[in-house]
């Protein structure tokens, strides 16, 4: 079977299955059926064992049914012989379930080099086709295969180097099997090796299969290591998207779809509820939609979104960034989360100049980001996220809140980055620049597509001088009509249908398998860690506010408890001093930490999908703020109480001398406060929110401390407290005290206020008990927070 003499002018084709792609050679006749020797395999119970056969004659592709059982066919219709093409689509067995076969032409030539090293001229093995991609690229190397095994990585002593950042110094290892046949073995790398888009430790790897390392993607073709890189030079065609939302279906995004090609500077607009943002998010796989087809340089965001997502940049609208450091420094923690463990300092460096250079910061590069311009800001953002070198580059409102020259100067930039060699869609609300954009995509409200084209026809298009008159048409007239009235252009034609590569075999929402992400990171967990407290630290150095009020709170409230309590505890001062204790580190903890989740989502958010661990970030937060918190309890209680007779009612304190017992314990207390702030950062969806909870919760712990209202004995309000901190706090330090022998009343006759060791130990566990409580809780919630497609 297979080769025939001859020599046809009909074009090469690649046929499209459920399980791979490959290219028909018109120099070759192709067998269809379950024969495993046909060149053609369909392993289907309703294929025949000798199916069909498909050669070209002369011009022209024929297909030719050669007496099957359950017969081939072409758009429900059975056909015994015919001729096919670019666009033809096939079942064999059944006309509508049956094994499904596209043909598609091969794509217009790619900018590059004419023949990839190790390339003999005409050469067909030049082209990119595994796992039914559409796109066909030529490659940057081909070697043959190694007898054992070849060593890939970033590290010049591998068989095959790698030059890319992401990529660890050695990466991995394709081995030949005893048996013949090869398996790609991952060697802990940072960022993981993915065999067709999903993430592999060790696999066996076969001629239909794709093995994604870094920016390459590595094929075995007749022998030989075929490597693909991506340059960023690539294209998006996005097939049939709808988005439905609730319980009552509500479609948000109602069949959209269009083609865009590399180096293309993309703008889509629309009034407010058009469905940019949910557009965005099905983009970028952050929110996938439900049903049709991302493609990305031919291949499906969705099915591989694990190897995939590093190759996205995504600018939100809220800005990505440490604004209290300097470009620099914000650019280089950037880098240590997102390159691997091992890229030496000096790599990193070198990445974060060079993208400083690219953006045209030179100036400002060891400037705080807050003392920036709106647009001088946004390109921080953009460098943030060209670290990793993506090729295609998601932004989400970029010129909002600047004025007409600076939104010009965005929009410049970013027709540069789309001319460098990147695909780059930008959503506005802004037209005063959409002329430097090559496409235009036009939402109307219910997301439903109302134009696409070059930005230049669009008005005329919509048969208005000025976008205010378009944008109130869409609220004037019915929104299904502008997709159907666009669908019947010749715009549609022209820009949508002639530029669009063929649809994928088509498959229902419920086939589409959840896409696996990888458990890889940049970094180990620790290495990670360290990142996070270094930066965590740098920023809340550089904020100098925040270290004024850290410094002076813990003194001013340690000398109002010092002017009450005078030079000893005594019946007249003991429960103002103990309040005044428990008040200051509630306040100290809960204060420190209200704000800080909330006013980094949009940073966490970013970074989660590029690796960041969940609980690493949680604890750089805990491990910062409680360190901060717990010397603030110390100092608070020393200054007010240093020097002062405790031992009205007992000598010393349940375990150790007072002072120190009351330093613990204040300590703890503040550090469940800080928790439990987290917990309410965690849960608000906005900055504004915190304080009116902070002054909630602290008058809720005041009251159930157990020194102004008597909980003992009262059912309900008893075991309610159990779950407060503020309960446990004072349950600690009135038992160092013995307050029932320095004021003795109802209240104060809590056995929670028993001088007694068990007790003390036990308030001494609860609270960090709780704490670990509030730290679950808080890590359920970021989840909670965190893109869609993170939550699978």
């Amino acid at each position: 079977m297979g080769a025939r003499p001859g020599a046809p002018s009909a074009p090469p084709l690649v046929l499209l299955t459920d399980s791979g792609s490959q290219l028909i050679d018109p120099g070759r006749e192709y067998h269809v059926g379950r024969d495993p020797t046909s060149e053609i395999v369909l392993d289907d119970p309703r294929v025949s064992w000798h199916h069909a056969v498909l050669r070209a004659v002369d011009d022209h592709w024929l297909l030719e049914d050669v007496g099957s059982t359950n017969g081939t066919f072409d758009d429900g219709h059975r056909v015994s012989s015919e001729d096919v093409g670019a666009g033809t689509h096939l079942r064999f067995g059944d006309p509508s379930s049956g094994p499904a076969a596209t043909l598609a032409g091969l794509p217009r030539p790619v900018p590059g080099p004419a023949l990839a090293p190790g390339l003999a001229p005409g050469d067909r093995t030049a082209v990119l086709a595994p796992q039914a991609s559409g796109t066909f690229r030529s490659p940057s190397s081909v070697r043959p295969l190694p007898e054992r095994t070849l060593r890939i990585g970033r590290s010049h002593d591998n068989d095959l180097v790698l030059d890319d950042l992401v990529v660890s110094r050695h990466h991995a290892e394709l081995r030949e099997l005893p048996g013949g046949g090869h398996e790609i073995v991952d060697l802990a790398s940072h960022n993981g090796t993915y065999l067709n888009g999903s993430p592999v430790q060790r696999a066996p790897v076969g001629p239909a299969d794709l093995i994604g390392i870094g920016h390459s993607a590595l094929c075995l073709v007749d022998g030989r290591l075929v490597e693909y890189t991506d340059t960023g030079e690539i294209s998006l065609d996005v097939q049939h998207l709808v988005v439905r939302v609730g319980p009552d279906h509500r479609v948000l995004l109602d069949d959209v779809g269009f083609p865009l090609a590399e180096r293309s500077l993309l703008a889509v607009a629309g009034p407010s509820g058009a469905g940019k943002s949910t557009l965005l998010n099905a983009l970028t796989g952050l929110r996938p939609a439900d049903e049709g087809t991302v493609l990305y340089d031919g291949r499906d965001l969705y099915r591989d979104y694990a190897e995939l997502r590093r190759r996205i940049g995504l600018v939100p609208q809220d800005d990505i960034l440490h604004t209290q450091l300097t470009v620099r420094r914000a650019l280089a923690y950037a880098a240590e989360l997102r390159f691997p463990g091992d890229t030496a300092r000096g790599e990193r460096e070198a990445r974060v100049a060079e993208v400083i250079g690219e953006l045209g910061l030179d100036g400002r590069a060891d400037q705080v980001i807050a003392s920036l311009s709106g647009g001088q800001r946004k390109r921080v953002s953009v460098a943030l996220e060209l670290l990793t070198k993506p090729s295609l580059l998601f932004l989400d409102e970029p010129t909002s809140g600047l004025d007409p020259g600076m939104e010009r100067s965005v929009m410049h930039m970013l027709r540069g980055l789309a001319d460098d060699g990147r695909t780059v869609v930008v959503v506005t609300h802004s037209v005063l620049s959409l002329g430097v954009c090559d496409r235009l995509l036009v939402l109307a409200p219910g997301g439903r597509t109302a134009y696409y084209g070059p930005p230049g026809e669009a008005l005329a298009y919509f048969g208005f001088e000025e976008w205010p008159e378009a944008f109130e048409a869409f609220e004037n007239e019915d929104h299904a009509a502008w997709q159907q009235r666009f669908r019947a252009s010749p715009q549609y034609r022209r820009y949508v249908t002639a530029e669009a590569v063929p649809a994928l075999p088509h498959r229902a929402p419920a086939e589409r398998p959840a896409p696996a992400i990888g458990r890889e990171k940049p970094q180990g967990w620790f290495a990670q860690l360290g990142t996070l407290v270094r930066r965590y630290t740098s920023v809340l150095a550089a904020d100098r506010l925040f270290l004024t009020v850290m410094v002076a709170l813990p003194f001013v409230i340690g000398v109002m408890c010092r002017a009450m309590a005078g030079s000893r505890l005594s019946p007249d001062n003991a429960v103002n001093c103990l309040l005044t204790l428990c008040i200051g580190g509630l306040l100290t903890g809960s204060a420190n930490s209200v704000r800080e989740l909330v006013k980094e989502r949009a940073i966490y958010r970013r970074e989660r999908v590029v690796g960041l661990s969940r609980s690493a970030y949680l604890v750089s937060k805990v491990v910062v703020l409680g360190t901060v918190t717990v010397l603030q309890a110390a100092v608070l209680t020393v200054v007010g109480l240093a020097g002062v007779d405790l031992s009205f009612a007992v000598p010393t304190g349940v375990v150790m001398p007072q002072l120190p017992e009351l330093i613990i314990a204040v300590g703890l207390l503040a550090f469940s406060a800080m928790m439990l702030g987290l917990v309410v950062s965690a849960l608000v969806g906005k900055e504004e929110a915190t304080m009116p909870l902070l002054v909630l919760l602290s008058v809720v712990q005041i009251v159930f401390s157990g020194l102004m209202l008597k909980l003992h004995g009262v059912p309900g309000l008893e075991q309610l407290a159990w779950l407060i901190p503020s309960r446990w706090g004072m349950s600690a330090m009135t038992r160092t005290v013995e307050l029932h022998g320095v004021f003795p009343t109802a209240i104060t006759a809590d056995p929670m206020f028993r001088h007694e060791r068990p007790g003390w130990l036990v308030s001494m566990a609860v609270l960090p008990g709780l704490s670990a409580a509030y730290g679950l809780l808080v890590l359920g919630l970021l989840r909670r927070h965190e893109p869609a497609i993170m939550r699978r």
